[in-house]
């Protein structure tokens, strides 16, 4: 399955709803797409991966690049309904901590 992408924005801050597959093939647009919102300005972003079915190591690996750019510039990015193989290798790498996972229902 391909990776839909659905973006809520409310000033600075952003809900990202992904669905489907985030790997080598649908990385590069997510990437694009959060490079988009931080340029537009947004500086808190929570990424709703409930639906997201899969996610390989470039996809983890674009979470964790975009983290790290939006905690430079002052910004928070954290993981809503974290499940399957993303929490396993969340929990697995340490990086849960890094995402704050919160429930999908929180608000910003």
């Amino acid at each position: 399955m391909d990776l839909r992408v659905a973006v809520e924005r409310a000033g600075r801050d952003a809900i990202v709803r992904l669905e489907g597959d985030l790997d080598k093939l649908s990385a590069p647009r997510l990437k694009q797409r959060l490079a988009e919102l931080s340029e537009d300005g947004c500086r808190a972003l929570v990424l709703d991966v409930a639906r997201l079915d899969f996610c390989d190591s470039s996809g983890l690996w674009v979470l964790v690049e975009h983290h790290r750019h939006l905690t430079a510039l002052g910004g928070t990015m954290r993981l809503s309904g974290v499940h399957g193989i993303l929490q396993r290798v969340l929990d697995i790498t340490g990086l849960k901590a890094v995402f704050y996972p919160v429930r999908a229902h929180d608000p910003l």
